[in-house]
């Protein structure tokens, strides 16, 4: 990601609508940690089980991955700026509505509207900060990948600082942050184009990104991002629990982790892939991630290395979210926006899927259990990876320039 970057010119020297878009980019990020360090909170004060509890990412995740199918056919269609301000505008409301819940089904209700205008609002912000920048596409880049760490990195932290005072805080606060954001959006952000019929934007079909998975390199991908991706959420939604810890503990626990996740995904990932191909990569980190996955299974009861392992965790993920998407990008000659919405609606299924499985997996067989299936699951998408090398040699030819590069991260990273 950040390799190739050549900005021509000062990345601090931005107009004010591209700064608008960029803390806009920082709040919605936030919103895959946020509710972390408030799960146990939620489920006392609302007295819901885990299970329940843990469908606050399920619901979330779920309607993030189905929406992405049509943000582009909307995007295409309504324009940039109109797309981001709907967005918008969906989480403060549903942010606001959920902190205002009395049970823990509006909660999760409210968490699945979040996640409808998070999807809108993502998947069109990286183009409307390349398209605004000044410096190049290289001072666009590394300025969207700086709000994508500082909001995965935050969300947590902030999560635990306000949850500390109630649960209800961290979704109150997003709403007020994701507030400014809009009203920054209407005042500095320019409206789209739609008079001249050569800068208006070319419709996608709605079916485009489900027709995308029949390539199968797409496919092989996707799929081994499913399994992935239980393994990324069990380690996120999940440990919480058998942590034991307050808010705050559980906020600055998975503020190492976001940080760790950053540094790797902006800096190491683009290393590794200049000096050994693509899937030499996937065939070392994720092997890695089932090892600390395992390992979190074994050291459940000492809660000092329970947190190393969900850092250490936070470095391996950080490689696997930057090279699958690089690989996603390089695999077919699909429209990057429509491969990056195929391959992230089925990988946010596994995401759907995880957190509630763990609960009741630990709750069925053993604390540990979960962890176990994570590390098998993700040894599942490395043999699918494996298996489907053949499909995947086009993933390892030279790297994209930067800004082609920088249109996958849109969708590709957004959850």
């Amino acid at each position: 990601m950040s390799a190739g970057h050549g900005a021509s010119g000062s990345i601090l020297r931005q107009p004010k609508a591209v700064w608008a878009v960029a803390f806009s980019c920082v709040i919605a990020f936030m919103g895959i940690g946020l509710v972390d360090p408030i799960l146990p909170a939620i489920a006392a004060s609302l007295q819901a089980t885990p299970t329940e509890t843990e469908l606050l990412f399920t619901s979330y995740l779920l309607v993030t991955g189905l929406a992405m199918l049509a943000t582009s056919w909307v995007s295409s269609r309504i324009g940039a700026k109109k797309t981001l301000l709907i967005g918008l505008g969906l989480i403060v409301v549903f942010a606001a509505a959920a902190g205002l819940s009395q049970n823990v089904e509006s909660v999760i209700g409210f968490r699945a509207g979040w996640g409808l205008g998070n999807a809108l609002f993502i998947s069109t912000a990286l183009a409307t900060i390349v398209g605004a920048a000044a410096g190049g596409s290289g001072s666009a880049i590394i300025l969207y990948e700086a709000a994508l760490g500082l909001g995965i990195a935050i969300g947590p932290l902030l999560g635990g600082l306000l949850g500390h005072l109630s649960w209800r805080g961290p979704f109150f606060g997003t709403a007020a942050l994701m507030a400014i954001g809009f009203v920054a959006i209407v005042v500095f952000l320019k409206d789209d184009p739609t008079t001249d019929a050569a800068t208006r934007p070319e419709p996608t079909r709605l079916s485009a990104p489900l027709r995308a998975l029949r390539q199968p390199a797409l496919a092989v991908l996707a799929g081994a991002a499913l399994f992935y991706n239980i393994g990324f959420f069990v380690l996120l939604a999940y440990s919480p629990f058998p942590l034991g810890f307050d808010a705050m503990g559980l906020g600055l626990t998975f503020f190492g982790w976001g940080v760790a996740l950053a540094i790797t995904s902006v800096f190491v990932a683009p290393l590794l892939t200049a000096r050994m191909p693509r899937t030499r990569v996937l065939w070392i980190a994720l092997p890695l991630l089932a090892v600390d996955l395992a390992v979190a299974g074994i050291v459940i009861d000492d809660p000092a290395l329970l947190v190393t392992c969900i850092v250490a965790g936070g470095l391996v993920l950080g490689v696997l979210n930057t090279v699958l998407t690089e690989c996603v990008m390089e695999a077919t000659d699909l429209q990057r926006s429509v491969a990056s919405s195929a391959y992230s609606a089925v990988r946010f299924l596994g995401g759907a899927i995880a957190p509630p499985a763990a609960a009741e997996l630990a709750r069925l067989i053993s604390p540990e259990a979960p962890y176990y299936a994570a590390a098998g699951s993700v040894i599942v998408a490395l043999a699918v990876v494996v298996i489907g090398h053949r499909a995947l040699r086009r993933v390892d030819g030279p790297a994209e320039p930067a800004a082609v590069e920088a249109e996958s991260i849109a969708v590709g990273d957004a959850a």
